[in-house]
């Protein structure tokens, strides 16, 4: 018997429906079924019933279901007591690809929420190399789009974050509620540097092919939404950036692009080989927040 074993039972005993508890594991629903058929077999008792309709828990599940919490509550406070013991606090690393981005922070302060005692280490790191650092174990967790995630690499999407331009505050873009994606075909359009953002760049630029016309890209990068505010300010080029990073961009309006809306993928990445629970709480923090905040709403409307 394993621990991974009790908690997909616990998981699909609290769910009651394979497909969300397999969701909640970040596994497939096919091997958690199988662990599941696996336990029954080495503790050769049946512990759920299930059709095609409905899954409910046997006698013999009900009362194993009380004991496997005990289990995982043991497990977790003997992690903690040894912790403690060793004098060190547990510690995660988090790739972020730009601090002026909203969406980790709030995910963290939950996770931080949950796990008072876990140092967290924010990295600010491009999400090509996020891949890289999380396949070698230098970061635990990391946020992008997940698209070009080489093998090895799980991730969840959480939300579909609204896309727009920052534009000067005296540009004729300024006066309007939205912005046709069409109407940037003579604009010079700053892309984010290659090789810190290459997927942003690709989504950008694909949304214009799709609107009918190849971007006229401004001669010059950044590594950074505030340094490209800065020259969208100066009246040198826009720049197509996401909602959850307008906070504070002075000198520039955004306004959101339309004729058709775009919405950027986000998701959370980690190892496939990481089962840790701060992994799995960062993970659950982001789909509760997507959730609570309507972050997927706009899916169907949305380009991956």
């Amino acid at each position: 018997m394993e621990l991974r074993q009790l908690r997909y039972f616990v998981a699909v005993s609290e769910e009651l429906n394979f497909g969300r508890a397999a969701a909640r594991e970040h596994i497939v629903q096919s091997a958690l079924s199988q662990q599941i058929k696996r336990l029954e077999r080495e503790l050769g008792v049946r512990l759920l019933e299930r059709t095609t309709h409905y899954v409910a828990l046997t006698p013999a599940g009900a009362a194993f279901l009380v004991e496997a919490r005990q289990i995982l509550a043991h497990v977790e406070r003997a992690a903690q007591v040894a912790r403690t013991a060793q004098g060190t606090s547990p510690a995660l690393r988090v790739g972020i690809i730009d601090a002026s981005y909203d969406s980790m922070p709030q995910i963290l302060h939950e996770a931080q929420a949950l796990y008072p005692d876990l140092v967290i280490h924010q990295v600010e790191v491009g999400v090509p190399e996020q891949y890289q650092q999380l396949l070698d174990g230098r970061l635990d967790v990391g946020i992008g789009r997940a698209a070009l995630a080489p093998s090895g690499i799980a991730s969840h999407l959480f939300r579909q974050d609204r896309l727009g331009v920052l534009v000067p505050r005296r540009h004729r873009f300024a006066e309007l509620d939205a912005v046709p994606v069409e109407a940037l075909t003579r604009e010079p359009l700053l892309l984010a540097e290659e090789m810190k953002a290459p997927e942003f760049n690709q989504f950008t630029v694909e949304m214009c092919r799709a609107a009918g016309f190849t971007p006229r890209v401004h001669q010059g990068t950044v590594d950074s939404v505030h340094a490209a505010s800065t020259l969208v300010a100066q009246g040198r080029c826009l720049y197509c950036v996401p909602s959850s990073c307008i906070s504070a961009l002075p000198g520039t309006i955004w306004r959101p692009l339309t004729e058709p809306a775009s919405f950027y993928p986000w998701s959370i990445l980690w190892r496939v080989t990481d089962d840790s629970d701060h992994v799995r709480a960062v993970v659950t923090c982001a789909r509760n927040m997507s959730e609570r905040l309507g972050w997927l709403a706009p899916a169907d409307q949305a380009a991956g």
